[in-house]
């Protein structure tokens, strides 16, 4: 009987992207990604990791339902890679039920945020010393990676526009919006000098009935006459094309600071009406946690909507919540499945958006991936991702997505629900995605979930129950 494999390779042009798949033969498929016809002498495909397995079929079945968020293409094996990722996917593969033996395994070489080029990459990477030389554990490592400041992410405006468009338009009337984490506006209000947020709002601000638009512009340092503002510290701009350009003192007590002086450069880009004002104000970051973001946030916006940084998102969360505002957010899709924001879903404070975020801008608007999703606190109506959820009798549930781990604890794969049971039970992201907590289950414990198999730590998951 021949033996089964299921293996990770990447090419190593490709450094975003890995290919998941099965084979009966490690070496000879290989030698296939190698032969391919149209592939570059420079693009060299090895393995990250190969196993083996009992069904390579049921196992790469697995694979693709649980991360089909994380697939480029559904009809493709090529899915997003980063180190964590490549953790996630090993891990997942390890925990199942299936899974025989390990027969390779590289060293995850790409962090969250890695822009250089693979060979600038490799010779770094040839540099470091050992994880045991260094005093720290493969643990170590994920933990930091997940604290790198990966800010530079810029959502895409049709993004914006896909999300947005699916709330009824009577939410936004009369309100004023605040956009706290973006570019705000430039001279030229396009998408190269403004925050794709900024602009969506600009341009549908008469069709959405706004009151206000507010945005921030988050930016520090040091700067002279050769870039600094057309204004200095303490003045508002009126940038209206009504009229000339006029510049008001802010109170009797602002000061004007030479162009050499050490000064931050946030600013806060405000629309009211048909007036347009770019307002710089003496020490302000632009940062949302700035007291001048926080005193707009609780006195004056109404709805809240931007990208925040994922390096921060536990803070921003924490504030954003605490305001009581309405918002609609970008965040991480693992925020369901960690302790730090369980709690908000479970307190019903926050829930899914309708939609995931895969593709984001670099600063050199290149299109980069990440697993982003939406989040709110605005009632969802008609969710299209209820569909996906099979909530059916335990009894009907296929055998390969149902199983109970080493304590008991019912474990469900592939978005199947168990209707007629009363007890906890572990659910990954995607349910919760989907608006399971709508559908008459919720969540009961404030931590996540580590199911055991067999011994075998497998990935994380949340506990709920069907509400009675």
């Amino acid at each position: 009987m021949e033996k089964q494999y299921i293996y990770i390779v990447q090419a190593s042009t490709e450094r975003t992207r890995c290919k998941i798949g099965k084979t009966n033969d490690l070496e000879s498929r290989l030698r296939d990604y190698n032969n391919m016809t149209g592939k570059s002498k420079d693009t060299i495909y090895k393995y990250l990791f190969t196993c083996e397995v009992k069904d390579m079929t049921e196992v790469e079945n697995a694979i693709k339902n649980e991360y089909l968020h994380l697939r480029e293409e559904k009809s493709k094996e090529v899915y997003f890679y980063n180190s964590i990722w490549f953790e996630t996917y090993v891990n997942f593969i390890k925990s199942h039920e299936l899974f025989i033996k390990m027969v390779l395994r590289a060293v995850a070489k790409q962090s969250i945020i890695d822009c250089r080029t693979s060979k600038e990459a490799r010779r770094t990477h040839s540099k470091t010393p050992p994880l045991k030389d260094r005093g720290l554990t493969k643990k170590d490592v994920l933990q930091k990676a997940q604290k790198i400041r990966n800010d530079e992410f810029f959502t895409r405006y049709e993004d914006i526009e896909k999300e947005l468009s699916m709330y009824d338009k009577t939410i936004w009337k009369d309100k004023v919006v605040f956009c706290n984490c973006d570019d705000a506006v430039g001279d030229e209000k396009n998408q190269n000098d403004s925050s794709p947020f900024s602009l969506y709002f600009l341009q549908n601000f008469i069709e959405l009935g706004l009151k206000k638009l507010i945005c921030t512009h988050y930016k520090c340092g040091v700067y002279s006459g050769l870039d600094s503002p057309s204004v200095e510290c303490g003045v508002d701009v009126d940038i209206s094309d009504y009229g000339e350009v006029s510049y008001q003192r802010r109170s009797t007590n602002s000061t004007l600071h030479s162009q050499h002086s050490t000064l931050s450069r946030g600013y806060i880009f405000t629309k009211d009406g048909f007036r347009e004002i770019k307002e710089y104000v003496k020490n302000y970051t632009g940062s949302f946690d700035d007291p001048l973001s926080l005193k707009i946030l609780n006195e004056e916006a109404d709805i809240v909507c931007t990208n925040p940084p994922f390096s921060r998102g536990i803070d921003y969360w924490n504030i954003i919540i605490k305001s009581n505002k309405k918002f609609i957010i970008i965040s991480n899709i693992a925020n369901v499945l960690t302790t730090a924001y369980i709690p908000y879903f479970k307190n019903k404070q926050v829930w899914a958006g309708y939609n995931e975020v895969d593709w984001f801008l670099t600063p050199k608007k290149q299109l980069t991936r990440a697993a982003g999703f939406w989040y709110t606190n605005i009632p969802i109506v008609d969710r299209p991702r209820y569909k996906q959820l099979k909530i059916i009798p335990l009894k009907d549930i296929p055998n390969k997505y149902k199983t109970f781990d080493d304590n008991g604890m019912l474990l469900v794969a592939n978005c199947y629900i168990p209707s007629n049971f009363t007890g906890h039970f572990a659910v990954s992201s995607r349910p919760i995605l989907n608006g399971l907590l709508e559908n008459g289950y919720k969540i009961v414990d404030d931590n996540e979930y580590y199911p055991y198999i067999k011994g075998k730590r497998c990935f994380a998951r949340v506990l709920v129950q069907k509400c009675k």
